[in-house]
């Protein structure tokens, strides 16, 4: 089986700053890196890693080449990243001394994917194959609704979170990853919790406190393994990338979930984003703190 990713490309600058700045301060950052990220690549990257034959479709400007490369490198098949006419998306993240971050995007050419790359991409897909698509790209309505057709299985983060754009998809989906946040949002925008959505999964994470699975045998808890964070950018990108993995391998949800939890982990500890995603040798080999 394989994943197909409907996936933003971006070009991450990383700045390390001491507290998050005020309206109207001027912050010196005490570090700053240059990454390749994007919530599409980190999971990409996280399928790849955790072992999953995944297709990117996404788009970069003239300056993003080093991108396509970089994904190639870790795995990825990348034969439907079109070239846009404008640049690469760019975000801006500032991470603090406790790994929080705050984010900034210059949305670029993950608005302008054409649709005659993801009718070729999943041209090839096969019936049970994974289609897996968010909010940083255009087209996840069409995506959603075209994968459903051909017989995918469409799973969605929800993220970032647009209160019309989740409705547009729910009919078309069969696995919905949220945080907190966007539960919260969510349960606002329709008035239903994750259970009384009529979605077959519904993986909420919880940061430090795990994360929430609602599934056909009801609600599930997962504990998060306790760690010292220092950058949560990209966490829940490799949670969502080896939870796809070991799905698309036919590991039980639960099973799944619980490798994820460990990559999550590893991953909050490290600074970047796609770059240090770990892979599936380091996940089985983590030992749990007693």
């Amino acid at each position: 089986m394989a994943i197909w990713n409907l996936g933003s490309i971006n070009i991450d600058q990383v700045y390390a700053v001491p507290h998050m700045p005020a309206p109207g301060e001027t912050l010196s950052a005490t570090d700053h890196a240059e990454f390749l990220g994007g919530k599409g690549t980190n999971m990409s990257v996280a399928c790849a890693r955790a072992g999953a034959t995944v297709h990117h479709i996404g788009a970069v400007g003239d300056d993003g080449e080093w991108c396509v490369d970089r994904l190639m490198e870790y795995g990825v098949d990348t034969r439907f990243i079109a070239r846009a006419d404008v640049d690469t998306t760019q975000a801006v993240i500032l991470v603090d001394k406790d790994g929080e971050n705050t984010i900034v995007l210059s949305p670029g050419a993950n608005e302008v994917i054409p649709h005659a790359i993801l009718q070729e991409a999943l041209s090839e897909a096969q019936t049970g194959d994974w289609l897996l698509i968010q909010n940083e790209t255009n087209l996840q309505r069409t995506a959603a609704e075209l994968g459903r057709k051909m017989g995918l299985r469409v799973a969605y983060a929800a993220a970032p979170f647009d209160a019309d754009r989740v409705q547009a998809v729910l009919p078309s989906i069969d696995l919905l990853f949220l945080n907190a946040v966007e539960a919260r949002q969510l349960r606002d925008a329709t008035g239903k919790k994750p259970y009384d959505l009529g979605i077959r999964d519904v993986v909420v994470t919880l940061g430090a406190d795990g994360a929430d699975w609602f599934g056909p045998m009801g609600p599930q808890h997962f504990d998060a393994i306790p760690v010292d964070a220092v950058d949560t950018t990209g966490a829940g990108d490799t949670f969502t990338g080896y939870v796809l993995a070991g799905l698309d391998r036919g590991q039980p949800m639960g099973q799944a979930i619980g490798v994820a939890m460990r990559a999550g982990a590893l991953m909050v500890q490290r600074h970047g984003t796609a770059d240090v995603i770990p892979d599936l040798k380091e996940v089985q080999d983590m030992i749990l703190p007693d």
